[in-house]
């Protein structure tokens, strides 16, 4: 399974990812759920992406294929992120079709969804989830992050922290917690957890940081959050329960 998240607010935008894909008893793998494309140098681009494995690498390939080679329709030619959302969603499209018509399976799935997030110089930077049937969403005003894979067990603390004023550092933070949360209640999503911070404006990648298995801070903020949500929870007022009534014993 997989957890990415990618959240907006004003300062620029946050991605997340997890890069787990099989969590077997004797053999885990892992690849990179998270490709930066830089292009021209007025323009940014992050995807994330969840489902099948063959069908998303597929996609990124092709979208860099089409940069290097200088196609018609790629990343370097689009005007808008939704331009680019609608190049995204075909070239899945067109890979599924192809991965289906390989595999003989009625049970085979060959969808992946996509979170494309950036900026093109001249237009502001925001964030559009792509569905595996090609058409995508945008982030909203009252929700500004989005979530694929397994997104239940991170929502709620994103729910809570995540607006539109914080800074690009807190922002991170709370998308860490989310993932650390994902982690902590379904094993299939794990490390390397890579985290990209892109600053409103600069088209082009800041800070980027990849966690492993053993880092030290991803152990010290899961520590400090668990510390915090017990200390929190014993303060919470008691229950108002009405005191025991006496009982009479015959005798």
């Amino acid at each position: 399974m997989t957890y990415c998240v990618a959240v907006k607010v004003d300062e620029g935008l946050v991605f997340v990812s997890d890069s787990r894909t099989n969590a077997g008893v004797d053999h885990i793998s892992t690849y990179a759920k998270m490709h930066a494309f830089c292009g021209d140098g007025r323009r940014f681009f992050t995807l994330l992406s969840a489902g099948n494995l063959a069908t998303s690498r597929a996609v990124v390939t092709r979208l860099r294929h089409d940069m290097q080679n200088g196609a018609e329709l790629s990343l370097n030619s689009v005007k808008h992120l939704t331009d680019a959302a609608d190049y995204i969603g075909r070239v899945s499209r067109e890979e599924q079709h192809k991965h289906s018509k390989r595999v003989k399976d009625e049970k085979f799935q060959a969808g992946a969804s996509f979170i494309l997030g950036g900026q093109i110089q001249g237009g502001g930077h925001s964030i559009l989830l792509v569905y595996p049937e090609g058409n995508y969403i945008p982030v909203s005003r009252h929700s500004p992050f989005l979530q694929i894979g397994e997104d239940k067990y991170g929502k709620p603390i994103l729910d809570r922290i995540i607006e539109k004023e914080l800074s690009l550092e807190v922002a991170g933070r709370c998308a860490l917690v989310s993932m650390d949360s994902t982690m902590r209640s379904n094993a299939s999503v794990g490390p390397p957890i890579d985290l990209l911070l892109y600053s409103a404006g600069t088209q082009r990648p800041g800070s980027q940081v990849t966690f492993g298995e053993d880092d030290e801070y991803l152990r010290q903020l899961r520590r400090a959050w668990q510390d915090s949500l017990k200390a929190s929870f014993l303060e919470l007022p008691k229950l108002p329960l009405p005191s025991p009534s006496v009982r009479l014993v015959d005798g």
